[in-house]
């Protein structure tokens, strides 16, 4: 072994400055965009937004520098004859005509034939809360004054997942009502839905579901008030002999118990309702549909030509130049790669406009297979520009708000030989199973064989992949969850009657 010391040429990628600046530009969403653009105007003092931009410094001011090859020149390497050809370059560039054409809204945001703008309650949502679903069926249902107020208040103090947190006597005393109203209200509350909500504990917030499908007999009652630990620790056998009943029948009865819902307030309290502004317009025109940027809410940015006095030779040092320089380039790089961000993904949202025109004119049923590369090819850009123009950004079509990403979508061997593309396919396995006799679900293989019979090839490997990625249970829990419950309507029914 020996080290050598030699030369080797290769060739890399390298990103600029100007580069990773677009990059992370066209992956933001218009919300996000914003938000960086005011922390640039914060950030770079040669920044402005309109309105704040002195009109005599617009009008007066030298022109700004522009992009030297190094920013960390000496000062001698700039003789007077390239200061003044410099000047003499800035002149014939129009600023002003380039911050308008850039931020103008009148053609694109709001186009004549776009029709009026659409209404915000269609991006707006209101989270429903625990409390407040509670409350609103209060309100319908009739109670004594008394009451009504306990029940408020036991409402008001349920945790998230449901639960009762204050004992019902220190409800009656904060309440000014008696034991018996607090406990009246207590079933009132119970028996609103969620079932089980205001239950106390676990066992409680069970049997209060319990009893809504089994009625108040049945082996699973039996298992809740007598086995409960039993019920925890899965002991299938000892609950059996406790209760003198047959093994399978003990078992049905704890599938039924466990299919029941320990937590039912979390299905309020832990969905988080997000904000959605659609990035881009599908809008119905006269010669068709097309894509509507929307700038709304954006800063309309001018750069303030006033530092450009302080570029000038005498008027400040080496160190002040130096940083106005450099933050003029910040500010054209900034409204270059803005631009560009701009011209990507409208040329983007144009391509998938004209690819899925039939879903924007029917429906989801018409969506077409579309792939990343395909729209790749057709602007001339490469695929992760694509990518990135797509990410995190929403379309409103005359069908509804959908991310851009739902667009794209590889095809498979549909009808007529067709390409269908999977997104529908997935609908379609959805649909298929939410339609089948639940006495008697459908296997992988079953549901292959209907999409072949439908002109569609997929494998029962194949089909499964997308039954689980959907979240759906295979047939054998299937057919176990419905076998539990029909036992516990049927069960509950003899005992009642």
């Amino acid at each position: 072994m020996q080290q050598r010391m030699g030369l080797k040429l290769r060739q890399k990628p390298v990103l600029t400055q100007s580069l990773r600046q677009l990059v992370e530009l066209l992956a933001l969403n218009r919300l996000e965009l914003r938000a960086r653009i005011n922390r640039e105007i914060e950030e770079n003092p040669v920044l402005d937004a309109a309105g704040e931009a002195d009109a005599a410094a617009l009008a007066d001011g030298e022109p700004p520098a522009p992009e030297w090859e190094s920013e960390t020149a000496e000062e001698g390497s700039y003789g007077e004859a390239a200061a003044e050809e410099t000047a003499n370059a800035l002149e014939d560039i129009d600023y002003e005509k380039f911050y308008e054409d850039y931020f103008d809204a009148s053609p694109g945001a709001n186009p004549p034939e776009a029709g009026k703008k659409p209404s915000p309650e269609l991006f707006l949502v209101a989270p429903t809360t625990l409390s407040g679903h509670l409350l609103g069926q209060l309100r319908l249902s009739p109670a004594e004054n008394h009451v009504r107020r306990a029940a408020e208040f036991i409402i008001g103090n349920l945790s998230d997942d449901g639960y009762l947190l204050v004992p019902l006597d220190e409800i009656a005393r904060l309440t000014g009502g008696s034991l018996a109203a607090a406990e009246r209200a207590l079933r009132l509350v119970q028996g609103f839905d969620p079932l089980g909500v205001a239950a106390r504990n676990l066992r409680e917030c069970l049997l209060i579901q319990l009893r809504a499908v089994a009625g108040e007999n049945g082996t699973a009652l039996d298992i809740l008030s007598g086995s409960f630990e039993m019920l925890a620790r899965r002991e299938t056998a000892r609950a059996a002999a406790a209760l003198q009943r047959p093994e399978r029948e003990v078992e049905q009865a704890m599938e039924t118990i466990r299919a029941l819902d320990p937590r039912p307030g979390q299905r309020y309290g832990q969905t988080q309702n997000h904000y959605v502004e659609p990035d881009v317009y599908f809008v119905l025109a006269a010669e068709g549909f097309r894509a509507v940027l929307n700038e709304e809410g954006l800063p309309l940015l001018r750069v303030n030509r006033g530092y450009g006095r302080l570029l000038e030779r005498g008027k400040s040092d080496k160190d002040v130049r130096n940083y106005v320089r450099k933050r003029y380039n910040a500010a054209f790089r900034l409204l270059r790669n803005i631009e560009q961000r701009r011209r990507t993904i409208r040329r983007t949202c144009e391509a998938v406009v004209r690819r899925q025109a039939a879903f924007l004119a029917h429906g989801a049923d018409s969506l077409r297979p579309m792939t990343i590369k395909d729209v790749a090819e057709e602007i001339g850009v490469h695929s992760s520009t694509v990518s990135r123009a797509a990410a995190n950004k929403y379309a409103l079509t005359p069908h509804g708000v959908y991310e851009l990403r739902f667009f794209f979508s590889e095809g498979v061997q549909g009808p007529a030989g067709a390409a269908m593309p999977l997104t529908l396919l997935k609908r379609k396995v959805r649909q298929t199973i939410a339609a089948e006799d639940p006495a008697s679900p459908l296997t992988d293989d079953d549901l292959s064989k209907i999409l072949k019979d439908d002109g569609i090839h997929v494998a029962r490997r194949t089909v499964a992949k997308y039954r689980e990625g959907l979240h759906i249970p295979s047939i054998h829990k299937r057919r176990r969850n419905h076998a539990a419950k029909a036992w516990a309507n049927e069960d509950g029914g003899k005992r009642r009657g």
